[in-house]
């Protein structure tokens, strides 16, 4: 039989890795331009119209590079554009979410406990989110207010500690912190195709004429990449973070999500700084400790009683299943005593990756992952230390393909 949920598992595996090469890619060249920016100098007998130079070594070689703010008086013929990483990486990472939370909506974007929406009304608000993000905080960088570059700064954190609860009263935990790093990602995103190219582009179509650029263009530009960033390091942590339960499943996942924001602040003025020859602002990586010993604290703060869990109806297919019953018996003998509220396993302190397996309905939410880890493959238990036979390994395999099949 033609087993969908493995295909589906490797094309997540691929999305996520096509996903990581290209936030590779982008994120590094990014980090480089700022900090070759910031590094250029101003010396005598520069070539009329450039800004700056710095000498680099790399690779057995040495490079000489000048900055001009509009360009040299005679254009390359060949210019190389640094836009696909960015578009690349967005695109993956749609797509990514769109195998995880979108297509698994009942496990990882929907919790009826917080909001009881259908998967429509849920896919819509998550794409909704990032389009009104946008085109909000664009509009507010081209309005008088987006002239001041810190107070806009200041207007877009508040925003965003916004978004942050706001997320969490709509999505499960989980998915709040991911599209809180989503929605940042669209931004940055959103600055180089809608605003950096774009304006590079005119100002390289002026000079082709022989028309002078308006330098408002470069300004826009750099305005844009500025943001871009202090919110780089934001990003990987949210996106990070739906792998580590002590970020999202936590009563005050919000607040932890608006203090990754500043620490990102933090770390890229420290290198910033340093980049720019400012001297070394060490307090920027006291001030990040600090910040980060907050999130521990909070994330083990214990939460409110929550009201009895409402099932989903992926739960309750599981549930009807046949053999649920054996499956229960199998997982509550092999898993639970490291996937529980209270694990009992020596070492283990609380559920690995917030996986609780102590409920039907527990068991019922995580049936993929249960088939994937331990039903076709031995991941799970690990070392099989609880000595699952594979007998019970069928019995988890059919029990899913029975549900998922019909």
């Amino acid at each position: 039989m033609y087993d969908l949920a493995v295909f589906i598992e490797w094309t997540e595996l691929a999305a996520r890795w096509l996903h990581i090469i290209t936030a590779i890619a982008w994120i590094g060249s990014s980090f480089y331009f700022i900090a070759l920016d910031l590094g250029l100098r101003q010396v005598p007998k520069l070539p009329d119209g450039a800004y700056g130079e710095e000498w680099q070594v790399h690779g057995g070689g040495f490079y000489h590079i000048q900055k001009y703010l509009v360009a040299p008086a005679a254009m390359p013929e060949h210019l190389t554009w640094f836009k696909w990483e960015s578009y690349a990486t967005w695109m993956s990472g749609f797509a990514l979410m769109a195998l995880l939370y979108y297509a698994g909506s009942d496990l990882y974007l929907i919790d009826p406990n917080i909001a009881d929406i259908s998967t429509p009304v849920a896919i819509l608000l998550s794409i909704g989110s990032m389009v009104v993000v946008w085109y909000t905080y664009s509009a507010i960088c081209y309005s008088k207010f987006g002239d001041d570059n810190r107070r806009l700064m200041v207007l877009l954190y508040i925003l965003l500690v916004a978004l942050s609860w706001g997320f969490t009263k709509v999505f499960t935990g989980r998915a709040a912190l991911l599209h809180l790093g989503a929605v940042t990602a669209t931004i940055m995103a959103a600055n180089v195709f809608m605003v950096i190219i774009p304006n590079q582009k005119i100002v390289v179509a002026d000079l082709i004429a022989g028309r002078k650029p308006d330098p408002k263009y470069g300004q826009i530009a750099k305005q844009r990449s500025t943001h871009n960033n202090y919110l780089t390091l934001p990003v990987i942590f949210l996106m990070m973070s739906n792998h580590y339960p002590l970020t999202f499943a936590t009563e005050y996942n919000w607040i932890i999500g608006s203090l990754v924001f500043l620490m990102g602040v933090t770390i890229r003025h420290y290198f910033n700084s340093v980049h720019a020859r400012k001297g070394n602002p060490h307090w920027t990586w006291a001030a990040t400790t600090i910040l980060f010993f907050i999130i521990m604290w909070l994330s083990l703060l214990p939460a409110q009683n929550q009201s009895e869990a409402m099932l989903t109806k992926s739960q309750e297919k599981y549930m009807a299943a046949a053999n649920f019953e054996q499956v229960h018996d199998i997982v509550l003998g092999r898993c639970s005593m490291c996937h529980a509220a209270e694990p009992v396993y020596d070492g283990v302190l609380w559920a690995p990756k917030g996986v609780k397996l102590e409920t039907g309905a527990q068991i019922a939410s995580y049936a993929k992952d249960i088939y994937l880890q331990a039903g076709i493959t031995h991941a799970m238990p690990p070392a099989n230390l609880s000595y699952m036979e594979d007998s019970e390994r069928m019995v988890i395999a059919n029990w899913f393909k029975s549900v998922s099949y019909f």
